[in-house]
């Protein structure tokens, strides 16, 4: 284990040895990015120190609130996983490794106790100057902002959330079609609740002028080609980057563009271009043959598998390994998932990402509650599985444990989501404007068209106000600031709002947080 940031030896630390403590046991993050004024309205600037990189949702530790009830909140998130124990302070983001004495001193602090209740609580398990100590050491990083800091945003969040928005990214739904008969795609095999379509040139190009217009001041755009398969559409998107490349000099823009794709039409064509053009492409593939093949078949029942993967190989080495991932999707079916990650990784490929199916319990292949024993061992399977790798010079990463402890967005960015409604918005082959794309072909959230612009605007006040203060199970969740209350589509689909959480999803993702940041701790060594 790592040095503790606090000692259990007996004797106290000379200064140097505390120093020392501190910079290999606290993964001190630098000063988060703060927006210092909000449409002119000053706002707090927190303590130094930021969360991690936003991935995930979380859930409420403690009971209920309300918003107008008070409770004592837990600034601080202990846990242990695969023999470290790791201290999270939740509002300053400092991530401590520390010893079983000091494990247990912050647990009681957390409680309020003072230091005498703490020595009587643990007298039958470490020595009374022992506890002492470390009282005093966790006293002064409390007071160097390192621990038990306070939450200085919640009421910062509504000015955060009231100030004028841009859009800065949208996904173009190129194909409403597809090539192969997913047993688990929400579009339909791209039908999107809808009719089958592409997206003509006309169309494709007002949505870019639409981006342009509606983006301010903001220089960088983001373009996601996206279907069904946008490869059935291939000559529209290489126009439409074309008209791009040619608008970003008329209105001094950058656009980074996007290709998602199932590799069926995949060629050397395509891959040449994606590489000039592309900043990330989408590699869809579940994992082991038999995975994939159940799940991701043609129209007439045949896998896929061989068909893509010597295409995936070839065309990431092309990428030299970087700005792309393999994205595939685990079931009921195959909760070992842990093993189609590092069959992946077996192949070659670095960038990896195995993500958890949404789905109705009414469909057999939809994750349940009682599965969540087994796949919360398998991310921790899996995450021990890297440190090895990492540590033989084998490693590669793996999208939902990749996290970020000395930058990211600002802190009310990371409380706010992803912008899904307002900064993000999803447009089908015919024009129309919906909050992103899993909301596609739900009439009741259609905004608008490329041709109007937004028109419910009602809509995106709602989305705007979609944060983890508005959510009672994210409020005080040690997970807030990495996973920003998690996504809108997935609440709207499990509870018919979408200011509340899906809950097996959030178990989820608060055990890849714990692993991410275990992760850390091993590599730190």
């Amino acid at each position: 284990m790592l040095p503790g940031a606090f000692t259990a030896n007996a004797g106290r630390m000379t200064d140097s040895a505390r120093e020392e403590a501190r910079k290999t046991s606290v993964f001190r993050a630098i000063p988060m990015a703060v927006c210092e004024f909000l449409g002119g309205v000053p706002v707090p600037v927190p303590r130094p120190g930021t969360p991690s990189e936003l991935i995930c949702p979380g859930m409420l530790r403690g009971s209920r609130f309300t918003g107008t009830e008070e409770r004592k909140e837990s600034v601080i998130y202990r846990y242990k996983n695969n023999g470290y124990n790791l201290v999270l302070d939740v509002n300053s983001g400092s991530v401590h490794v520390v010893d079983e004495l000091c494990y247990d001193v912050l647990g009681l602090m957390d409680e309020g106790k003072s230091v005498p209740e703490i020595q009587k609580e643990l007298e039958n398990r470490y020595p009374a100057a022992d506890v002492a100590e470390v009282c005093g050491e966790c006293e002064e990083l409390r007071q160097e902002g390192m621990l038990f800091t306070e939450d200085v945003y919640r009421n910062a969040i509504d000015l955060f959330q009231d100030r004028p928005t841009v859009v800065k990214a949208l996904c173009l739904h190129i194909a409403h079609d597809c090539n192969l008969a997913c047993r688990y795609c929400f579009a339909e095999e791209g039908e999107y609740h809808g009719r089958r379509a592409l997206m003509s040139l006309e169309v494709g190009k007002k949505a870019l002028d639409f981006l342009i217009a509606n983006s301010g001041s903001r220089r960088n755009l983001e373009v996601d080609f996206f279907g069904g398969e946008p490869l059935m559409n291939w000559e529209v998107v290489k126009q439409l980057v074309a008209y791009g490349r040619e608008q970003e000099k008329l209105h001094d823009k950058k656009f980074r563009f996007t290709l998602t794709t199932n590799g069926v039409l995949l060629n050397d064509e395509v891959m040449e271009f994606c590489n000039r053009e592309m900043g990330n492409v989408v590699l869809s593939i579940a994992g082991r043959k038999e995975v994939h093949d159940r799940m991701r078949p043609f129209r007439g029942g045949a896998g896929s598998y061989d068909r893509i993967v010597p295409k995936f190989r070839k065309f990431a080495e092309s990428r030299h390994q970087q700005n792309y991932y393999v994205r595939g999707t685990f079931t009921h079916y195959n909760l070992d998932f842990a093993e189609d990650v590092l069959h992946l990784a077996d192949l070659g490929f670095k960038q990896i990402s195995v993500e958890p199916v949404v789905a109705p319990p009414t469909e057999d292949y939809a994750i349940r509650k009682e599965d969540l024993p087994v796949i919360l061992e398998q991310y921790d399977i899996l995450a021990r599985e890297m440190i090895r790798r990492e540590k033989e010079g084998r490693g590669f990463n793996f999208f939902h444990f990749m996290i970020d402890l000395t930058g990211g967005p600002c802190v009310y960015k990371r409380l706010s989501g992803c912008g899904s409604g307002t900064e993000y918005l999803a447009v089908t082959p015919w024009g129309d404007l919906y909050p992103c794309h899993q909301f596609v072909g739900e009439e009741k959230f259609l905004l608008g068209n490329v041709d109007d612009g937004v028109v419910r605007t009602d809509l995106c006040r709602e989305f705007k106000k979609c944060n983890v203060y508005a959510k009672p199970e994210c409020a005080g969740c040690f997970a807030r600031f990495y996973c920003s209350g998690g996504c809108a589509a997935n609440a709207y689909n499990f509870t018919g709002r979408i200011d509340d959480v899906y809950e097996i999803g959030c178990v989820m993702q608060k055990k890849r947080i714990e692993c991410a940041l275990m992760i850390k701790a091993a590599l730190a060594q």
